[in-house]
């Protein structure tokens, strides 16, 4: 089961290990990414921890730990090929997977259809905005 913070970071629990990466939301807002800066693994986290970076030619964004844990790996394949995050965000573009996770900080996070209402709100807003 997927999850997601109000920062459009999911965690996917697997077993014991949480897979972390950023939305297509995120993704869609930042435009093309060309850098990303990855956590280290072996590093002991703390949610709300700044794990790593994403920037594009428009904008930037930091990550931020959804979860306590130990970063036990990183998605190598970013630092050469960036833009798999943008072909592929919520699979093939994961950013780290966590273990000694605290299961009780998913309760501060949104399930996909909470998820996906929130998106919902955030359209509303900025497209009052707009008008």
């Amino acid at each position: 089961m997927k999850y997601y913070t109000e920062d459009h970071v999911w965690v996917e629990i697997r077993g014991d290990e949480a897979t972390v990466g950023i939305s297509q939301y995120a993704v869609d807002e930042l435009g093309e990414i060309d850098y990303i800066e990855l956590p280290l693994e072996d590093e002991d986290i703390i949610v709300g921890d700044d794990i790593g970076l994403l920037e594009s030619a428009s904008d930037s964004l930091s990550i931020y730990a959804p979860l306590s844990g130990t970063i036990v790996a990183v998605n190598e394949e970013l630092e050469s090929e960036p833009t798999l995050i943008n072909d592929s965000p919520e699979e093939k573009g994961w950013i780290c997977k966590i273990n000694n996770i605290d299961d009780s900080e998913l309760a501060d996070m949104m399930n996909e259809t909470s998820y996906k209402k929130h998106l919902r709100t955030i359209n509303k807003r900025s497209s009052k905005l707009h008008k």
